[in-house]
């Protein structure tokens, strides 16, 4: 197939671009490729007649929409609707990558892991954009497959993973790190898996959520990393509160997605210690 990848330079599309290698890719990123500017891109999309378009392009800085609103409204509404309408007049499908972020992150009992059905209430502009980017989509491109993922890391970075492999293998006071957030940590090797397998299934529509399997805060993530490190790992770590880190943008107490779709389908993603665990070997 021949494959466009919106924001192919970024993670997740860089992790694409490899997966795939076997299909003939596209990788469409600034400046040549600019998803605000509607007709240039649906032009552009028309001169390459892909059979499918992955839509990775984002403004995914959460702290960095909640302070420029219209920036995060423009690339995550408008840019979307643009590459749903591209995907449309080129007859292509459309996979576009969204967030757990469109959920309130408050969940109504514990444990609890947001399905693909749930209300939808999200508590930061990154959230409220994306959304409406979805919906947008949905319209316009009624056959999408709009793909949920979370806490996002990869080769190359930047991730929490290389965020604290940094700040670990130097000496230093203990690490502080938030533990009353839950969430999948998720590898865009993982993501990558996913979406290979949904190339396969043309028949497959709507919202699916692709993270790792099983849960944890941001504590359990770090303190797992420092332990794969082992000896590199020079820091301690020490939990704390979301109130102790106050950012712009709310951070939501629990972002975890059940994969209920694609359990349907008779798939299964990596636990996410497991996935953890191969990227760190490969990686550092």
């Amino acid at each position: 197939m021949k494959i466009l990848i919106t924001g192919g330079a970024g993670m997740l599309g860089r992790t694409l671009c490899r997966r795939l290698a076997d299909h003939s890719i596209v990788v469409a990123d600034l400046p040549e490729w600019d998803i605000t500017e509607g007709d240039a891109f649906c032009l552009k999309a028309s001169e390459i007649q892909p059979d499918v378009i992955i839509h990775c392009a984002a403004m995914t800085k959460v702290d960095d929409c909640e302070t420029n609103r219209d920036l995060a409204f423009r690339l995550n509404e408008e840019g979307s609707r643009n590459v749903a309408v591209a995907a449309a007049a080129c007859g292509a499908r459309l996979i576009a990558i969204s967030t757990d972020y469109v959920f309130s992150g408050e969940p109504p009992r514990e444990p609890w892991a947001w399905g693909e059905g749930d209300f939808t209430s999200p508590r930061t502009v990154y959230g409220e954009s994306k959304l409406a980017g979805e919906r947008l989509i949905s319209m316009v491109c009624p056959s999408a497959v709009i793909l949920r993922t979370a806490w996002l890391y990869g080769a190359g970075g930047p991730s929490f993973v290389h965020t604290m492999v940094s700040l670990g293998t130097k000496e230093g006071e203990p690490i502080k790190v938030v533990n009353d957030q839950r969430g999948n940590p998720t590898s865009t090797d993982v993501v990558a898996e996913a979406i290979a397998f949904l190339l396969e299934k043309p028949e497959v529509s709507g919202i699916v959520h692709a993270t790792c399997e099983e849960a944890c805060s941001w504590y359990d993530f770090a303190c797992e990393i420092k332990k794969l490190m082992g000896e590199r790992f020079k820091r301690e770590i020490v939990p704390c509160t979301t109130e102790e880190f106050p950012r712009p943008a709310k951070r939501p107490k629990n972002s975890a997605l059940r994969k209920s779709a694609l359990n349907v389908l008779g798939y299964r993603t990596s636990t996410w210690k497991d996935a953890l665990s191969v990227f760190i070997r490969s990686e550092f």
